[in-house]
């Protein structure tokens, strides 16, 4: 098993962090391929494939803390490569929500 679930959406509250700037300012940290919950169902090979796939974007997956899950809300091909190389470990930014109020845009 790599990941905890599979699901194809994101059951927390709009936190309105969009653009890999926003995400800037929550530091990575590591986190289990195994206690992660998919938000997509689906995965865009050539993305996987793309050795150039994090030129454009965050270099980190984006994780989100609600309720006691982490969700993988995006990064997915990042986090499948990272079990494809045998690796339980990645390293995301993870947004708590439990701890903090839900952010606006």
């Amino acid at each position: 098993m790599i990941f905890k679930a599979v699901g194809d959406t994101r059951p927390y509250p709009d936190h309105g962090l969009v653009t890999p700037a926003d995400w800037s300012g929550v530091a990575p940290r590591q986190v289990r391929l195994d206690q992660l919950v998919t938000t997509k169902t689906t995965l865009d090979l050539s993305t996987l494939l793309d050795a150039d796939s994090t030129f454009y974007g965050d270099l980190f997956p984006h994780v989100v803390r609600w309720r006691g899950e982490l969700y993988l809300e995006d990064g997915l091909h990042r986090a499948l490569r990272t079990a494809l190389h045998h690796r339980a470990v990645v390293h995301a930014r993870v947004l708590d929500l439990d701890r903090s109020p839900a952010r606006t845009a």
